[in-house]
């Protein structure tokens, strides 16, 4: 700081302080420490005091900073994930102080706005390195099919050879009944209770039926098999408490689903999907129901497989829950791999888009059941074409009956392919007459649509753009093009 309000470069500092431009240039990354004559040197080149230099005190346009090497942010980051260290960034604070400075207040002002939590922070963070790798990751699929060829056999049920693995190798109790005593507790579908003794006991909500239990033996024998200490105790999460956890538990998750749906077998459904000429959900439905699994599972694995093995890498996966009866409908889960496409979840307070298949197969459930119809599942699809940005994506939408655990929810699954040349030379599923095409937009308070019947809000957001538009074309006309900034 000191340096740069004295407009001196290093080396002219390092000439002053009789030193090597290297040296001075690791002090201020933090990877040397001066000693008592070498601080002396500096103070005296940049004509401060001694106690200046080392005082604890630091400017206020540097407070943002201070605050941020005294918490324990830099601890929480989970940096090494993308191969940087706590160093990288007191390189960067070096270089530019002041504009990193109030770089970070600003992005606090942000998070503060968008309500961005640490916990918010960790599933970015996660989702990023997921796309990173195209969420498909070689080592946890080898070990899935090490585990399923030296401990499964075709014999019996996945659920009783899991169950017997985890009893017999790994030394758990099964409990199904002590959850059931914890009112409070009953959306839990398992809990993981260690004993002073070591011994791990497996709280199960015996609301779970053999599918349900299945996946979690599974997702329990993948934190034994990876070795992955630092977990949750509770499924689905209670609380974040450290990115290694969060990653933990996803490629503990993941595993199950290599267990479940094998990498071979899966190839084998995709390639028979991709290359059919006609879309069939209800063939669609018996490939989800021939792994006994769930469309999240089945339809994320697709997410895992499609990339490395077919080619396609645009594409995006969405979990929508809705209430019935409600107009509102949340974005629980969602990853885009090779950019952001839309739908996205960072619009808050706005209306997603009725036009979507993932919405539209609420109404369709909620009719399959006034009907009286006991089918599992629901599935569709839908070419969407946005209005705005003239994309188009082919959907698969699958919605279920009301869940077990929570029984107030519905859930829609969506898997969309970008419609560019790859997709279109790869599959002829969009030319399916039983798909449909809508013009769709990404919220209702952003589209242009005049005619929608399924509109939620008025296009607030689109009309304020309008607005300022207007407003610069005539600040341009009156002062000239290029003069307004």
């Amino acid at each position: 700081m000191h340096r740069q309000e004295k407009e001196l470069s290093l080396s002219e500092l390092a000439k002053k302080a009789e030193m090597s431009v290297s040296y001075i240039n690791e002090i201020e990354k933090g990877k040397k420490y001066p000693k008592r004559n070498k601080i002396t040197a500096l103070a005296s080149a940049l004509n401060v005091t001694y106690d200046e230099l080392v005082s604890l005190k630091i400017s206020k346009k540097l407070g943002a900073i201070s605050k941020l090497l005294n918490s324990n942010i830099l601890q929480e980051l989970p940096l090494d994930v993308f191969g940087l260290e706590p160093r990288n960034l007191l390189e960067l604070m070096s270089d530019a102080p002041s504009k990193l400075s109030a770089f970070i207040n600003t992005i606090v002002e942000i998070s503060r706005n968008y309500n961005l939590t640490v916990e918010n922070f960790y599933f970015s963070v996660l989702r990023s390195y997921q796309e990173i790798h195209d969420n498909y990751f070689e080592e946890i699929e080898i070990a899935a099919k090490e585990f399923r060829t030296n401990v499964l056999t075709s014999d019996e049920t996945l659920e009783v050879q899991l169950e017997r693995y985890l009893k017999g190798t790994c030394n758990y109790t099964i409990d199904e009944e002590e959850l059931s005593e914890h009112q409070a507790l009953e959306t839990f579908r398992s809990i993981l209770r260690i004993g002073t003794d070591g011994a791990p006991t497996l709280l199960i909500n015996k609301k779970l039926n053999e599918r349900r239990r299945t996946f979690i033996y599974a997702r329990e024998a993948a934190f034994q098999v990876l070795k992955l200490s630092e977990r949750s105790n509770t499924y689905s999460w209670m609380q974040v408490k450290s990115f290694d956890m969060l990653f933990n538990d996803y490629m503990a998750t993941y595993f199950a689903g290599a267990v479940l749906v094998p990498e071979e077998e899966l190839i084998q459904d995709i390639d028979a999907i991709i290359n059919s000429n006609s879309f069939s959900s209800e063939h669609f439905i018996d490939l989800i129901l021939k792994h006994n699994t769930s469309p999240e599972t089945f339809m994320y694995r697709m997410m895992s497989i499609l990339p490395k093995h077919f080619g396609l890498n645009k594409i995006f996966f969405l979990r929508l829950d809705h209430k019935p009866g409600e107009n509102r409908y949340s974005l629980t889960k969602e990853l885009h791999l090779d950019g952001l496409h839309s739908p996205h979840g960072t619009v808050l307070s706005e209306h997603y888009c009725r036009r979507w298949i993932s919405l539209k197969i609420f109404e369709d459930l909620v009719k399959t059941r006034e009907e009286g119809s006991t089918n599992k599942y629901l599935c569709d699809a839908q070419v969407s074409k946005y209005i705005t940005s003239g994309k188009e994506y082919f959907c698969i939408s699958v919605a279920r009956a009301l869940p077990l655990v929570d029984e107030t929810i519905d859930t829609s699954i969506t898997i969309g392919f970008l419609m560019d040349d790859n997709f279109k030379q790869k599959s002829k599923l969009w030319q399916s007459e039983k798909v449909r095409m809508e013009f769709v937009n990404e919220t209702c308070e952003r589209c242009p649509s005049t005619d929608c019947s399924v509109r939620a809000s008025e296009a607030v957001v689109l009309q304020k753009e309008q607005k300022e538009k207007e407003r610069m074309v005539a600040l341009e006309s009156l002062l000239g093009k290029g003069v307004v900034s």
